[in-house]
Parts: structure tokens; C-alpha cells; sequence
């Protein structure tokens, strides 16, 4: 007679997860969903490549540390590399010190990088991509033949 039902919640909806601006947070973030930083994270911030995650950096908040994100709203400060797999875009009064790796960037005017952009594509794993270079060895012309040349 006086019974309600009760709904239960779904976890299986995105996760919202607020920085406030009196907050400051020191390691590292794991994160699914949307994460949005109002105030200070010193650490890195990771999120899978391949899920809808996105990281919202207000105008107030600062990241110190590596960001690697699917997608990344950016309108504070964020001193280290900022990874994005799918979408970045630097706001106003944006400012990333550090280099940028990006898929696809949107810069708004008044927006900061002391660093440099590198593209990269979805379907190009960077790591794999760094770890091949780092493999790469000069290479040796004491193999050459006497009538063989380098040419450039």
C-alpha cells in the first residue's frame, strides 16, 4: 500500500567527475567519462585512447604533469605533453607548455603552446611509433663496396 518502487542508477553511463577550484590533487588520474579540472592536479592524467573520455581544463585550473586523453577541452595552463587521440581543442586563454601530440586541434585566438604540435593519426599508435625511432641506428658506411656511394 505504501510501497514505492525504487530505480536503481545505471552504472553504465559516463562518470562526471569535478576538480573544484579549492582542490588540489598530487598523483596521478585515471579516468573514464568526463573529468573537469577547476583547480590544481599535479601528476599525470591517462584515460584509454579508445573510449569517449574527455578532460575539461577551466580557465582557473592547471595540470603539472602529462596529459593522454581521447579528447581534451583545455582553457587553463597544463605544463607537460598533451596526448590526444581523437579531438583538442585550446580555448582563449589556454596555455600548454610542453608539445602537443593531436589527431585533430582547434586553436582559438589568444591560445598558448610553448612547445611543439606533432599530428598523429587514430589508427598510429605514438608508442609504437616513438619505440621504432628509438630502435633506428645510424647507419654504418663500413659496409659499403669501394665503388659504392652514399648519396643524399
Amino acid at each position: 500500500m505504501f510501497s514505492k518502487s525504487v530505480k536503481e542508477r545505471s552504472s553504465s553511463g559516463p562518470a562526471h567527475t569535478l576538480i573544484s577550484r579549492s582542490t588540489e590533487i598530487v598523483g596521478n588520474i585515471h579516468f573514464s567519462g568526463e573529468l573537469i579540472i577547476e583547480g590544481r592536479v599535479k601528476g599525470n592524467i591517462y584515460a584509454e585512447d579508445d573510449s569517449k573520455a574527455l578532460v575539461r581544463i577551466a580557465e582557473k585550473g592547471a595540470v603539472e604533469g602529462e596529459v593522454c586523453v581521447p579528447s581534451a577541452i583545455v582553457n587553463g595552463l597544463v605544463q607537460g605533453d598533451v596526448h590526444s587521440a581523437n579531438h583538442l581543442e585550446l580555448a582563449a586563454k589556454a596555455v600548454v607548455v610542453g608539445n602537443v601530440y593531436y589527431n585533430l586541434i582547434e586553436m582559438v585566438m589568444g591560445s598558448e603552446v610553448n612547445g611543439n604540435l606533432m599530428h598523429i593519426n587514430t589508427s598510429q599508435n605514438e608508442n609504437k611509433r616513438l619505440a621504432a625511432e628509438k630502435k633506428k641506428l645510424p647507419f654504418d658506411t663500413s659496409v659499403l663496396q669501394k665503388d659504392e656511394a652514399i648519396i643524399d
